[in-house]
């Protein structure tokens, strides 16, 4: 079993930054892929960023070149950093983790932690 635990959501104005973090637990293997989802009210939960274990990673356009993504593999943690933030980016970010085996899709998912990007 896997747990996510993410932390560094908050209140944040627009233009700033922030930074989110999230930890893994329990059997991480080297081929799964870890990543930030967003789900804003009313809307369909997004992928915003993916990072494997080789430190290849993807971002949604919008956020590319203002968010950055990162794993460190020896504390099984992933990180999204945040900048230049707008008011439409408030969310709940959820911390994912993907993994593929044969044929099968598993996901497991964090809590959830809310970004609020208000003056």
């Amino acid at each position: 079993q896997v747990q996510l635990v993410e932390s560094g959501g908050g209140l944040v104005q627009p233009g700033g930054s922030l930074r989110l973090s999230c930890a893994a637990s329990g059997n991480i293997l080297s081929s799964d892929v870890l990543g930030w989802y967003r789900q804003a009210p009313g809307q369909q939960r997004e992928l915003v960023a993916q990072v494997n274990s080789g430190g290849s990673t993807w971002l949604e356009s919008s956020v590319q070149g203002r968010f950055t993504i990162s794993r460190d593999n020896a504390k099984n943690t992933v990180s999204l950093q945040m900048s230049s933030l707008k008011p439409e980016e408030t969310a709940v970010y959820y911390c994912n983790l993907w993994r593929v085996i044969g044929d099968s899709n598993i996901n497991y998912w964090g809590q959830g932690t809310q970004v609020t990007v208000s003056s």
